[in-house]
């Protein structure tokens, strides 16, 4: 059967937006040239749909600069493409390439949601200088940064307000470096709203032309952090203004949103 490509748009927050990601069926490539393919396509994630023999089915994620262990808006995508077709099931149960985590997928009437487990994250040691550095400012935070992870760990970092949060410009290679170092993808800055919501942005791509609009992973795990669930506001800076939607549980995150077609 010949390869199938999808481009859809995760985590909208209005008809016609969100963050766009690949997924690929029916493909037999190597790791090494799906990492070829999400390079050139310079699309924020693809996502490859394996089935196997046994009837698993198991999603392997790559950006265009690495493959990566979780992606939960390319995981929405790949929702879409499993559960939204006529007759498909309304949930189904999947799980990852890279450490086989399972992941639980579901269809409702607001859109595609990912249910997950709380990983252990790294145990890194985060000097206090550490922030600034990464951010190349001064950084004043409102909590201490902490490492959490659903699958994919995240440096979460909290600031004062939505105006610090946008005019953030990091130091992606240090960034990347420090990541690669103690197993880190990233970070994912965030802060508290007025309305009680939340509004974040996440460093893990080398250009920064390529930064997320919606970072579901980043999501997950400040909801686990933080012990609840939220809404969280993502893609100002990018133009592509995004809702994530998480319902905290003490032994399993489900993470959801919209899920369009990209035309």
């Amino acid at each position: 059967m010949a390869m199938t490509i999808h481009l859809l748009k995760c985590f909208g927050a209005a008809p016609g937006g969100g963050n766009p990601a690949l997924v690929v069926e029916h493909d037999a490539s190597t790791e090494t040239e799906r990492q070829q393919f999400a390079l050139e396509h310079q699309v924020s994630a693809c996502v490859f749909i394996d089935r196997q023999p046994d009837g698993a089915i198991v999603l392997d994620y790559f950006y265009p600069h690495t493959r990566s262990p979780l992606c939960l808006h390319a995981t929405l995508a790949a929702a879409h493409v499993l559960l939204a077709a006529p007759g498909a099931p309304a949930s189904l149960s999947v799980h990852t390439a890279m450490h086989h985590q399972p992941l639980r997928l579901a269809r409702r009437a607001q859109g595609m949601f990912v249910s997950l487990a709380p990983q252990t994250p790294p145990a890194v040691i985060i000097e206090h200088y550490l922030p600034s550095e990464l951010m190349g400012q001064h950084m004043h935070l409102l909590s201490p940064p902490v490492v959490a992870s659903v699958g994919s760990p995240k440096l979460l970092l909290e600031v004062a307000d939505s105006t610090t949060l946008r005019a953030l410009r990091p130091n992606l290679e240090l960034i990347a470096d420090w990541s690669r170092l103690h197993g880190v993808n990233g970070c994912y800055v965030y802060c508290r709203l007025a309305d009680g919501h939340y509004e974040g942005r996440n460093f893990n791509h080398l250009d920064p032309g390529m930064e997320d609009s919606a970072t579901g992973v980043a999501a997950g795990a400040l909801a686990h952090q933080l012990r609840q669930s939220l809404s969280l506001s993502q893609g100002h800076v990018t133009g592509q203004p995004c809702l994530i939607q998480v319902e905290y549980g003490a032994d399993a995150i489900r993470v959801g949103g919209m899920v369009q077609n990209s035309t």
